[in-house]
């Protein structure tokens, strides 16, 4: 039967109409004709994916943690003589570690690179071990609530020192290396601070022995002419007998290099070429001269005490780095041989060839159904022919194609049934009970 459909009002709106995107059946029909164009490039792309995820070399990552451990000793007891800060001093030791020197010679005793080595310059080389060579903090997540105001103002530093190479024991090996290194440049830093800090200070204590010795001489050859007994402090001896006899004394304790024999001897020298002086002067200018002598004695004695006081604890100081007491690092996790590779992750790469494949041979087909200029619905039809000129005829569906769609409903719902029905055999004769089920699922015994 020929029905007549009138398009005068609705022939815009149904040209307009893309309703027909939204029902799967549009694709899969798309699929169907189109299907060639959608599997040659989603093949081609999965193919080149999956051979480079299965190609392509690991690389491992090899790291090891290092810990900024506090000074053992309390500092209100000995001072240490490295007192800059824990960050900078990593930073430093960082740029020593990292120079082109220690790198070359890394990458010369582990033979790194063999494949590339003989088209890579030195510098290029350098470029290669330092951008493989990962030294970065490690963030502690610690509730702020539990922290403490010295933790805030002491936060612990850990720092991590690994390597990525494509051989796992290499890269253990480097990093273990690295590690050692970094270590002994930081005792090596801090054992050489504290010794030119106590070097700088002894010839400090020595200058200031040497002017004081000197002035001592002076003074004692001041109150020698003025016919005054030789006194160069209240600490000290005040007659020639007497500094001998200290210098007896102090000789049976201490060597001759001792400042205090030295200063024991040229201060007996000194009263020895004075004691033929001439004749004591009672002058103005002379008293004037001893005793602004004096006053400079005192200043200079109070700068050597002092000076002397910084020496003892610089000592104190170069001992307790030699001790290693002071505040180091230590290694809290060694570099161990990693198990698993940093990269490539194989199921990420394989994931985005899928994707990739999957757009690639989508958009194929539909880039050809586009450029297609065949008639397939109304549409196409209504932009190429007048409506008026079109009559729809109606489908209609003949008794043998209700009979087989009556039967093939039967079939799935006998299906289903006997698929309900497995079920719940399998689970009659496998399964345990439904009340110890539930009390399982009670108890978390599932979890």
């Amino acid at each position: 039967m020929l029905q007549k459909v009138e398009f005068e009002d609705d022939f815009q709106a149904l040209q307009e109409d893309r309703s027909y995107l939204l029902q799967p059946t549009f694709y899969w029909e798309l699929f169907k004709r189109r299907w060639a164009y959608f599997v040659l490039p989603f093949v081609t792309v999965l193919a080149a994916g999956a051979a480079a995820a299965l190609l392509w070399p690991p690389i491992y990552l090899s790291e090891g943690k290092i810990l900024v451990q506090s000074q053992q000793i309390p500092s209100e007891l000995v001072r240490p003589t490295v007192t800059s800060a824990a960050q900078e001093r990593i930073q430093v030791i960082q740029q020593r570690t990292m120079t082109r020197d220690n790198l070359i010679a890394i990458a010369d005793k582990f033979k790194l690179f063999p494949e590339k080595r003989t088209l890579m310059s030195p510098t290029e080389l350098v470029e290669a071990v330092k951008k493989n060579t990962k030294i970065a903090p490690v963030d502690l997540q610690l509730d702020f609530k539990q922290r403490t105001r010295s933790a805030l103002e002491n936060p612990t530093i850990v720092f991590s020192v690994g390597f990525e190479y494509g051989d796992a024991a290499v890269a253990t090996q480097v990093a273990n290396e690295l590690m050692t290194r970094i270590l002994n440049e930081d005792l090596r830093d801090r054992t050489s601070r504290a010794t030119d800090t106590t070097k700088f200070l002894a010839r400090e204590v020595q200058r200031l022995q040497a002017d004081n010795n000197a002035l001592d001489a002076k003074i004692a050859q001041l109150r020698l002419t003025q016919g005054k007994p030789a006194s160069s402090g209240a600490d000290q001896p005040t007659t020639l007998t007497q500094l001998k006899a200290e210098l007896i004394q102090k000789g049976a304790l201490y060597s001759e290099r001792h400042p205090t024999i030295q200063s024991l001897k040229k201060q007996i020298e000194a009263l020895e070429k004075v004691a033929s002086a001439p004749a004591p002067t009672n002058d103005a200018a002379t008293a004037a001269s001893l005793e602004a002598m004096v006053a400079q004695q005192e200043s200079l004695q109070k700068n050597l005490d002092a000076a002397s006081a910084k020496l003892a604890a610089a000592r104190l100081g170069e001992n307790l780095e030699k001790d290693q007491q002071s505040e180091k690092l230590e290694i809290i996790e060694q570099p161990t041989v990693p198990q698993h590779p940093v990269r490539p992750n194989r199921l990420k790469v394989l994931a985005l060839a899928f994707a990739a494949a999957l757009a690639g041979g989508a958009g194929l087909a539909l880039l050809v159904e586009i450029m297609d200029k065949a008639i397939r619905r109304s549409n196409d039809l209504l932009s190429v022919v007048d409506g008026k000129l079109i009559v729809s005829i109606p489908y209609i569906a003949t008794a043998a194609e209700l009979r087989r769609q009556r039967r093939r409903m039967f079939v799935l719902l006998g299906a289903f049934a006997l698929i309900v029905i497995g079920l719940l055999t399998v689970a009659y004769l496998f399964l345990p009970p439904l009340d110890l089920i539930i009390a399982k699922a009670r108890v978390g015994l599932f979890r």
